[in-house]
């Protein structure tokens, strides 16, 4: 079966394009809207819908200037040292979740100070709401035959456009790489979308104290990135980091995975209560 074509252009009226990447991107953030205003509504929440979308706001910002600036510090950083204003050529593609969070962990600590709220309760508000958005980014990249996986023969690979593997296979000549890949974009939008969103989900209407929705999330983003990663090709600039076969988003995410754990556990709950002491 070959990697369905779809025109990554949706609309085109003169120089304006609207793109399907863009378009998920737009319907990303509009599910954490509506997921947060649902969230909100709930009696003695403490968020208001126009606290919903200031949020949003600072999300969006911290997404966009942090995993823009992610992809080209862990991806791509000797292009960026012939290139420097390459960094800010978004139109070129290239964006990095790990990178993406740090920048949204930015934002949420600017939107608590200014709101006087508490970060982590800022951040456990937040955490529910991304792994739809993460979803939805990765159905972008399935429609712009991005993230190839790796070669197999089990039933469900498919023949990538040789112009997606061309830095991986460099025998691939015409339109369709001859290997069948995993379609590990599909993987991930099923792993850090649909899976991640019922367990944090569903994990959040039980958690009682700081931090543990937050710790869910990390903890569960970093394990599914990890075990994905086996079925996606590592990036051809950088290949494996450590040991043939640890890659850059495996190693990315054994920090979250540790941290995560760390705010899951009794130490955990001993700092808070801590801090609710004094």
């Amino acid at each position: 079966m070959n990697y369905p074509l779809i025109e990554p252009i949706l609309i085109e009226i003169g120089p304006l394009a609207v793109r399907w990447y863009g378009l998920m991107y737009l319907l990303a953030f509009l599910a954490c809207y509506v997921l947060g205003s649902q969230r909100a509504s709930k009696n003695g929440s403490g968020w208001e819908k126009t606290d919903v979308s200031d949020l949003i706001f600072y999300g969006v910002v911290g997404t966009i200037v942090g995993g823009r600036i992610g992809f080209v510090l862990f991806y791509s950083f000797d292009r960026f040292l012939l290139d420097p204003l390459w960094l800010f050529k978004l139109w070129e593609g290239g964006m990095s979740f790990h990178g993406g969070l740090l920048g949204v962990v930015t934002a949420l600590w600017l939107y608590a100070r200014k709101t006087s709220r508490h970060f982590w309760l800022v951040a456990d508000f937040a955490a529910p709401l991304v792994p739809i958005g993460l979803g939805f980014g990765r159905i972008g990249n399935f429609i712009n035959a991005e993230l190839p996986g790796r070669v197999t023969d089990n039933i469900l690979g498919v023949h990538f456009p040789c112009a997606s593997v061309g830095n991986l296979n460099h025998t691939c000549f015409g339109q369709w790489d001859g290997a069948l890949r995993h379609v590990s974009s599909l993987y991930q939008a099923f792993g850090e979308g649909v899976l991640l969103f019922t367990i944090v989900w569903l994990f959040s209407t039980r958690a009682q104290r700081p931090a543990l929705i937050s710790g869910m999330f990390l903890t569960g983003y970093g394990t599914v990135r990890f075990v994905v990663e086996w079925f996606r090709e590592p990036d051809a600039a950088i290949g494996f980091v450590a040991f043939d076969w640890l890659t850059m988003g495996q190693l990315l995410s054994l920090p979250m995975i540790a941290f995560g754990i760390l705010l899951l556990s009794g130490f955990a709950q001993d700092y808070f209560e801590g801090l609710r002491r004094k």
